[in-house]
């Protein structure tokens, strides 16, 4: 029987501080929960409401209900279901937190443009 991933993680591949950020959470424990999409592969599966733009623009991950979060809510979630971190992806959900994470990643987005 095939386990259900409980997050499915996209991320692109192509971006190098994003390829070893993501390598990083993969050598974690709590990391065979998620399901991990690089993007940048021609076959990724995006699913519904998910465009390949879309997916290389920012991080985004799929709950099992098939919600999609992206950004630091994408993180939070993330978060939460890892040891080590649970604390942090539970403190995002906690005004003003969450705003000011979403601002800090919205600016290493700006960042990121510099570094392909």
């Amino acid at each position: 029987m095939t386990r259900v991933a409980d997050l499915r993680v996209y991320y692109d591949g192509g971006c190098p501080v994003c390829s070893r950020e993501i390598a990083f959470y993969q050598s974690r424990p709590g990391a065979e929960r998620f399901e991990w999409v690089d993007v940048t592969r021609g076959d990724a599966d995006l699913g519904p409401g998910l465009t390949p733009q879309a997916a290389l623009a920012r991080m985004h991950v799929r709950t099992t209900s098939g919600t999609l979060l992206s950004g630091a809510e994408a993180f939070a979630a993330m978060w939460r279901m890892m040891p080590g971190f649970k604390w942090l992806g539970w403190l995002l959900v906690m005004p003003p937190f969450g705003t000011l994470a979403e601002w800090a990643y919205r600016g290493f987005l700006v960042a990121r443009r510099r570094w392909r």
